[in-house]
């Protein structure tokens, strides 16, 4: 091989274009301006010109823009390959001209014309390469071209403007021309395509694309893709209690069934090491997954148009824009009935045999092959949905256990046997919640809600809600743990160093920077000032949109208090013959009903518009990576969903009844709306009953939505090509016509999980249950999710992912927020400290009569008296006057009586009580916390055995290719040394002659 310059290039192939030999011609940088007289000199005499490959990739940056168009910079070079064809070869039998899988589809800016040449990218190229169409060959389960030896990596899909009902003539050549330019594009990119028209509807065009050994082999090279290198001979450690695991084994998939995977020691991909790897058969070297993940990564980065400078490019955006209907990787097989392809490995029947059917639902899941199958995205979260559900199973016993010790001592709680006592519940009459319409009641017509708030508000509570805060800790220290095994066993520990930059964010890298690390300049989006202003934006959006969601709850809560009063004067105080519907028809039920139904539709109103804006704010935000892109949109859908599905429950637990007065100096909202008070049993059993609806509600409602909505679209789908149903379809038409899990589908997953682990743990002092319910709900979930998944949706394109996201912070964010919310509930929202202060300190003297701890007499402690006449706003006049013939009634309050020096004013008994739930929030804080951090330090997030495999296996990798690299040095020095001495031999010779 020779190096030559320009001149000397043409020189040569003046001399040599008619002998027919082959080499191979590198051009420097400086050389480039000529290169497009050199390609036109070459292209008439009929040879090919070869794009160059991916070579010592100096940085992150080294395919962005600024790093291609950089006239210094010496990674890249234009190859330029001569074939053995001459000037008089006719032009029907010359080669086309092609290139060799560029990087990312990014092309030279410094290329120029010769740019629009070899890529067909302007509007005015002749040489468009269209994909060549093939009649549908009968087989149905077939997933390779008609020649049957070029697999289908990725299919996409498109109307034909020509046979559209409503033809407009200039939209359609439009599209036409850019898909044009995009599909010749892709076949300048070394991928091979094949069209073929739909088999029910003639209007639908399929091209199915095969990504050859070479692309496959540059591009896993350029996303550092990690490949098998040799089988692992580490041995696994076998347990103790392995001969005693006879539930495990009943509980395992069958391995007969599902045969484990074969582990293998990895590391990236080499082209110059390519015989390093265990290679032993090229059509499965590269997993069905992983080669449609390298598609896909083309796919994204290829352009279709350059207007103005600025460059169109991904498929995303021509799916966006209509020009292609549909873009998805296939299914291997259907999922009811395996395939007749005896090569068919029937991984999506077996998945749905082994985990999607019902009958599976208690047998573990097959993670390897789910994350074989849809990739590590996926696999990531049906491993911590699955380990979710094992952790729920400890906290639903102590729950039940806790709940049952309620139930069992309801009749044993003085208190509750007071209210309901006819002699001193019957006597105490109670004053009226709201003004003029709402009459004097008697104490004991709470006595049902008193005896079922003794199951929840009891001590077995306090035990539960402190259990609560260890259990979470322990929940997440060790799902870091088991994301830690996970992250070796499917080689993902390395992934930030290998995720490479999305194509948005390289087409804007235009600032030059300098790298702190290398010193050396690369391209940026935007400078250090930018990305402030940029951060200040998206943060003020964020913001914007939580005081709005706000701002609905406390329009709402405005709503309930001026309602209540229309629906009191209007509701009619008789209806004659209907008795149930007078008990059921309340101003009560009315005002929560419409409320409710009008907070609901403000709330989805509000999701679907934010919805978009978190997409646009995130895209203004400009990501690097795909994985930064998800955890920034993450973290600002969950915000908003969190005041969004929170704000009721932290309304009724922390302000409904906190900050209403009492009845002569009532709090009015406004100046006019009386605040709203609790329940006559309580705000606590008022926030059980919410979010024993809430998640009860939500959990069958999802269930039945993420069941039914697929399978009716699905089901519309067949029906609209019912009459073509009796014709034999391709795979890639069955799968057409399955659901397109959306951008953010995998997203709502996470969100329904985590807004039920934040009720789990936020608010269940209140609801010992919630994890229960939260145990079958989960367990109906990862089958219903793999049933969709399995039967109803695309492929889903395979992605790499490390962990969680950000949705592991967001839980220890709950985590952390939970004890706090748990303690005042406990403090502020129940009455477990002021009946823990009257039985040790107001029961016995100096402040009670008893002579022993008693809860004797603390219903009469607790209510304050009010003097019907101590109405203290005269201008609005007394609103309790004309309701009945009462002096004196009581109230939920710690307050002086009427005549005393200090009358409604806070008595000692209130001091005490606030004294002693500071005290207790600040304790059970204190003790959680402290369990919390100590169990953090002592559990460590990687176990010490996971450690020594990842430096094992590091170990030994390094190890193999060293040897290699040495093995292959000795061979040439060897022939070098034999070159030497034949040479020394050769010229000693004669002399000693």
């Amino acid at each position: 091989m020779q190096m030559f310059s320009a001149e000397e290039l043409l020189s040569f192939l003046t001399r040599f274009r008619k002998q027919g030999s082959l080499s191979e011609v590198f051009l420097p940088f400086q050389t480039l301006p000529r290169v497009r007289f050199l390609l036109g000199f070459l292209t008439t005499c009929g040879q090919r010109f070869f794009y160059p490959d991916v070579r010592n990739r100096r940085n992150e940056q080294s395919f962005s823009k600024g790093a291609l168009t950089s006239p210094s910079n010496p990674v890249w070079r234009p190859r330029i390959s001569l074939c053995s064809y001459s000037c008089d070869v006719p032009a029907s039998k010359r080669p086309f001209l092609r290139t060799q899988t560029p990087p990312s589809g990014l092309v030279l800016d410094n290329f120029g014309q010769m740019v629009g040449s070899s890529f067909g990218t302007q509007e005015s190229q002749l040489d468009f390469r269209s994909p060549e169409f093939e009649e549908f060959n009968g087989k149905p389960n077939s997933l390779y071209f008609n020649d049957g030896q070029r697999r289908i990596d990725f299919v996409l899909v498109y109307e034909d403007e020509s046979r559209k009902e409503n033809n407009k003539k200039g939209s359609n050549e439009k599209q036409r021309r850019k898909r044009r330019a995009y599909e010749s594009n892709l076949i300048h990119d070394g991928l091979h395509l094949e069209a073929t028209r739909s088999v029910l509807d003639d209007r639908l065009v399929f091209v199915k694309i095969h990504a050859p050994w070479e692309v496959l082999c540059t591009y896993a090279e350029l996303m550092h893709i990690k490949l098998p290198l040799k089988p692992n001979d580490l041995k696994t450690r076998s347990s103790a209690f392995d001969n005693f695991n006879w539930l495990g084994k009943v509980l395992q998939v069958d391995e007969s069934i599902i045969k484990p995977e074969q582990e293998f020691f990895t590391a990236p991909f080499e082209r110059s090491r390519m015989d390093d790897f265990y290679i032993r058969d090229k059509e499965t070297f590269f997993t069905p997954a992983t080669r449609s993940r390298i598609v896909y990564f083309i796919l994204s980065r290829i352009k279709y148009q350059v207007s103005d400078n600025v460059k169109k490019f991904g498929i995303n955006k021509l799916v966006s824009s209509g020009i292609y209907k549909a873009a998805f990787p296939l299914h291997d097989c259907n999922f009811s009935c395996p395939s007749e392809d005896f090569t068919c490995p029937n991984e999506r029947y077996l998945l749905y045999r082994e985990w999607a059917h019902p009958r599976s639902i208690y047998k573990k899941q097959p993670l390897d092959l789910i994350r074989k199958y849809y990739g590590e995205k996926i696999g990531i979260y049906f491993a911590w949905l699955g380990y979710y559900t094992q952790m729920l199973f400890l906290a639903a016993i102590v729950g039940v256990a806790c709940f049952l010790y309620g139930y069992l001592n309801r009749n044993n709680c003085t208190w509750s046997k007071e209210v309901c006592d006819p002699n001193i519940g019957g006597n105490i009459i109670m004053c009226p919640q709201c003004d003029k319409l709402c009459p004097f009641w008697k104490l004991n017509i709470t006595c049902e809600s008193s005896q079922k708030l003794c199951i929840f508000d009891s001590f077995g509570t306090l035990v539960f809600a402190v259990f609560m805060g260890v259990w979470v800790t322990l929940f997440l220290e060790f799902w870091k743990r088991r994301q830690a095994e996970l992250e070796y066993e499917w080689d993902t520990v390395e992934l930030q160093q290998e995720e490479q930059p999305r194509p948005e964010y390289e087409a804007r890298c235009t600032h030059v920077v300098i790298n702190e690390i290398t010193q050396e300049e690369e391209r940026v989006p935007f400078t250090t000032w930018g990305k402030c202003i940029r951060a200040v934006v998206c943060a003020s959006a964020v913001l914007f949109w939580i005081l709005l969601i706000i701002a609905s709850v406390i329009g709402i809560i405005v709503y309930r208090l001026s309602v209540f009063i229309v629906f009191s004067a209007k509701l009619p105080k008789n209806l004659n013959g209907t008795d149930p519907i007078q008990k059921y028809l309340t101003p009560q039920t009315a005002t929560s009903i419409t409320a409710s139904l009008i907070s609901f539709v403000i709330i989805m109103i509000l999701n679907m518009i934010y919805e978009k804006v978190a997409i646009m704010i995130t895209n203004f935000e400009l990501p690097r990576t795909q994985t930064d892109y998800e955890n920034s949109l993450t973290m600002k859908m969950f915000l908003f969903q969190f005041v969004n599905y929170y704000s009721s429950c932290f309304y009724i637990a922390f302000f409904k009844g906190k900050f209403v007065g009492y009845p002569g100096d009532p709090v009015y909202w406004l100046g006019k709306y009386r605040n709203e008070e609790c329940d006559p049993g309580g705000c606590l059993l008022e926030l059980t009953t919410q979010l024993a609806i809430i998640m009860g509600g939500k959990a069958i409602w999802n269930n039945i939505q993420e069941v039914l909505l697929p399978w009716v679209k699905n089901l519309i789908g067949r029906c609209r090509t019912v009459s073509g149903s009796e014709k034999v379809t391709p795979r890639w038409e069955q799968d057409y016509h399955l659901q397109l899990m959306g951008r953010l589908g995998l997203f709502y997953e996470y969100l329904e999980m985590i807004i039920q682990f934040g009720f789990v743990t936020l608010f269940v002092a209140s609801f010992p249950l919630a994890p229960l319910l939260a145990l079958v709900n989960n367990i109906l979930e990862i089958r219903v999710d793999a049933w969709k998944m399995t039967t109803q949706y695309r492929r889903m394109v395979p992605e790499k992912a490390q962990d969680i996201g950000a949705w592991q912070p967001i839980m220890q964010g709950i985590a952390i927020l939970a004890v706090v919310t748990n303690a005042m509930i406990i403090a502020f929202t129940s009455d477990m400290i002021p009946r823990l202060v009257y039985y040790w300190s107001f029961s016995v003297p100096p402040y009670g009569d008893h002579t022993q701890f008693t809860m004797v007499g603390y219903i009469n402690n607790t209510l304050s008296i009010f003097n019907i006449a101590d109405f203290k706003n005269r201008s609005k006049g007394n609103p309790y006057i004309g309701l009945g013939n009462y002096t004196t009634c009581r109230y939920r309050d710690f307050r002086y009586p009427p005549g005393h020096p200090q009358e409604y004013k806070h008595n000692i008994y209130y001091w005490h009580v606030i004294a002693a739930k500071l005290a207790f929030i600040i304790v059970m804080e204190h003790v959680i916390y402290s369990v919390k951090f100590f169990l953090s330090y002592a559990i460590p997030d990687v176990s010490k055995s996971t450690k020594s495999k990842i430096k094992r296996e590091k170990y030994l990798t390094q190890k193999l290719l060293h040897e290699n690299h040495l093995k292959d040095m000795t061979k040439n020095m060897g022939v070098i040394a034999e070159t030497i001495m034949g040479a020394a031999d050769n010229h000693l010779r004669p002399k000693l002659e």
